[in-house]
């Protein structure tokens, strides 16, 4: 099913003209969801036995795309939920059916969203600050503070993670499970206040002894990076829809420019349109020659994991590289769209004003650019000595 039939033309312009006033108001995108759950958007990843489109990462990666030419903040938290179908999709395609109800309760209507974010935890996956306290009929009780919970005031199902600091011997094991909108023991804050992604409405939850049943506890890992393939699974989903939704305001920035351009002239120079002026066109060329290496790149690494490739040890390099190519291009590309753009640009209500604030999100989404060269370096060059070890 290709993107334009999921996201017409007609549906993207509704999503385009709200995003303004959602933005505006830092309201939630409470319409865009509810045609994009009409349209049958959210079941990308489920079966179309299921009545889904039964999508692989490389096409949902141009939907996201896509969408987010139109509304990037509501691309963002949508795929909050996509992350999650798309776990379960890629797990299912190597055979892992650990999370197969996911897809089915999403084909049921459920909305999931992504509750692992902590603030001041830079090992992400691999260790957590919420404390996971196993009691004595299988379930666990959840204590911590999750940050940047999009899809705070629509999900049913949250995915949450934490550590049992004494199980392995004191060595501590990591806790994954679901909670429940209906769950008793979290709370959500109202403290979505920020510079750009603002229909996100991205909230803190606070979990505080929220508990996780035996049945919805669905990994117990160990502390550290390991090779269960529920991590590839998340970074795979995750880092590729995020460089989907950057790459689409790269791509409507690019757009804008060239309207920009076509659309102003110069008093100098006659009148004439600033699509003659030199610099204007090297500023276009720039932006589209930037873009173009961002597209191949981000097809070929989500059409990688649909296929099964077995990149080894450079799995993971390639997938937060694909990430932090995209969230700088898109940087790079939005800025020069404002240079050509002129003056008006810098105005609040202009969409390339509201995407300037919006792209800066990318910078702050794992891996962060410090975290993605430290895992490109240590797969090209070992890890970094013990300094005590060597006498230096």
């Amino acid at each position: 099913m290709d993107p334009e039939q999921l996201l017409p033309d007609s549906l993207l312009e509704r999503l385009r003209g709200r995003a303004a006033e959602y933005d505006e108001q830092n309201s939630f995108f409470t319409e865009d969801l509810e045609e994009l759950s009409a349209a049958g958007y959210l079941l990308l990843f489920v079966p179309e036995s299921d009545g889904g489109a039964g999508l692989g990462l490389e096409a949902a990666v141009r939907c996201q795309r896509r969408l987010a030419t139109a509304a990037p903040a509501t691309a963002l938290a949508v795929n909050m939920h996509l992350v999650w179908t798309g776990v379960a999709r890629v797990l299912a395609d190597r055979g892992d059916t650990s999370l197969d109800y996911v897809l089915q309760e999403a084909a049921a209507g459920e909305i999931f969203a992504f509750g692992n974010s902590e603030a001041g935890n830079d090992s992400v996956l691999f260790d957590s600050l919420t404390e996971a306290t196993p009691l004595p009929d299988g379930s666990y009780s959840f204590k911590g503070t999750k940050i940047f919970t999009s899809l705070s005031p629509a999900w049913t199902r949250l995915g949450i993670f934490g550590k049992d600091a004494a199980a392995r011997d004191g060595e501590g094991e990591l806790v994954h499970g679901f909670i429940r909108r209906d769950t008793a023991g979290y709370r959500t804050l109202e403290d979505w206040n920020t510079l750009g992604m603002r229909a996100s409405q991205s909230n803190t939850t606070v979990l505080e002894g929220a508990n996780v049943p035996r049945e919805r506890i669905f990994r117990k890992l160990p502390v550290g990076p390991n090779a269960d393939p529920l991590i590839f699974a998340i970074f795979a989903c995750f880092e590729t829809l995020l460089a989907a939704v950057y790459a689409g305001i790269g791509e409507r920035a690019l757009v804008l420019a060239v309207e920009a351009a076509k659309r102003r002239t110069s008093f100098k120079n006659g009148g004439r349109s600033l699509a003659q002026d030199p610099d204007i066109r090297w500023k276009v060329a720039e932006a589209a020659l930037a873009m173009d290496a961002l597209y191949p790149q981000l097809s070929l690494v989500a059409r990688d994991v649909d296929t099964l490739a077995d990149h080894g040890s450079q799995w993971f390099p390639k997938l937060v590289g694909v990430k932090l190519r995209a969230t700088e291009t898109a940087r790079t590309v939005v800025d020069l769209a404002i240079r050509i753009s002129g003056g008006s640009s810098y105005f609040r209500g202009s969409e390339l004003e509201r995407l300037y604030r919006d792209v800066l999100a990318g910078m702050f989404h794992p891996s962060d650019d410090e975290s993605a060269h430290n895992t490109v370096a240590n797969a090209w060059l070992g890890p970094l000595e013990d300094r005590g070890s060597t006498g230096h």
